[in-house]
């Protein structure tokens, strides 16, 4: 019953109101910021490898904000037959940083990372949506805006609806509010849609991951990203080490794949890993 209602969930909470505040206008210049996670079933929630608390969780009272900066957050949840899941967070000045997941078995689990970045032109309010797997459609308030990573360079200062969906994978749904000055960035995680399972099963095993071949190198492209860099990895994982940084537009040499990663060949001829959501194949 409880891995039934793991796979059920994502699709009952399929038009989720994503109740993000997503700007807070805390104390100008505190050089702190809030963080709120949420989980389910229930985690334990770890910045930098260290205990913060269990989830729901929100570190929103000025004594308790984080300090500006980056950080790894890691939620293992107290079902301990649930894979971790861990990923990089920033948490900017005077705004609220939304952190959810869902837990489910391999392919099963979908979640959201949500903040707000300060842009150059005050009277603009924009929109950044990325999404694991790479190439979903966005839709804002019914309206198609394009595919992951999309940018919506204009939106209003007001709440809008945000669809995120992609064949063989359950849409989600979050409610966002638009900040003049502000970028608001999504970082979307789908969860596999079970019902598709068995085809989709199937052409995966008729269809390898295709690889570059002696005679056609093919390469990646790198795409616009929040930070306008990428990190590359010694590692097809969030905690692989940095070795590098390549910017968009950039072109390289396509080595391999692995679930979301790219592994590419830098200028100087050593090999490093990207995340495919943020890279294209050419």
């Amino acid at each position: 019953m409880r891995k039934l209602l793991l796979f059920l969930l994502p699709v009952l909470l399929a038009v989720i109101v994503f109740a993000i505040f997503s700007f807070f206008f805390l104390r100008p210049n505190n050089g702190k910021g809030a963080l709120q996670v949420t989980s389910l079933p229930a985690s334990t929630v770890y910045i930098n490898g260290k205990p913060l608390g269990k989830t729901p969780l929100c570190k929103c009272d000025s004594t308790e904000m984080l300090p500006v900066g980056d950080y790894t957050i890691k939620l293992v949840p107290l079902d301990s037959s649930l894979s971790s899941y861990e990923d990089r967070i920033t948490i900017n000045p005077s705004v609220l940083t939304v952190v959810d997941r869902t837990f489910g078995d391999v392919g099963k689990s979908s979640g959201s990372v949500i903040t707000l970045s300060k842009i150059s032109q005050p009277h603009l309010a924009q929109l950044f949506v990325t999404s694991f797997p790479y190439g979903a459609t966005v839709s804002v308030d019914n309206n198609t805006a394009g595919s992951t990573p999309q940018l919506v360079s204009s939106i209003t200062d007001s709440d809008h609806d945000i669809v995120i969906s992609k064949d063989g994978y359950l849409s989600k749904t979050i409610r966002i509010h638009g900040v003049l000055g502000y970028k608001l960035n999504a970082l979307i995680y789908l969860a596999t849609d079970i019902t598709n399972a068995s085809s989709s099963s199937a052409t995966a095993t008729e269809q390898p991951i295709a690889s570059p071949s002696a005679t056609t190198q093919q390469t990646v492209i790198i795409l616009s990203t929040p930070t306008g860099f990428l990190r590359v990895r010694d590692a097809a994982s969030l905690g692989g080490n940095e070795i590098t940084q390549v910017h968009p537009g950039e072109t390289y040499p396509l080595v391999s794949q692995s679930s979301g990663w790219f592994e590419i060949k830098l200028s100087d001829g050593k090999l490093g890993w990207i995340s495919s959501s943020y890279a294209k194949e050419q």
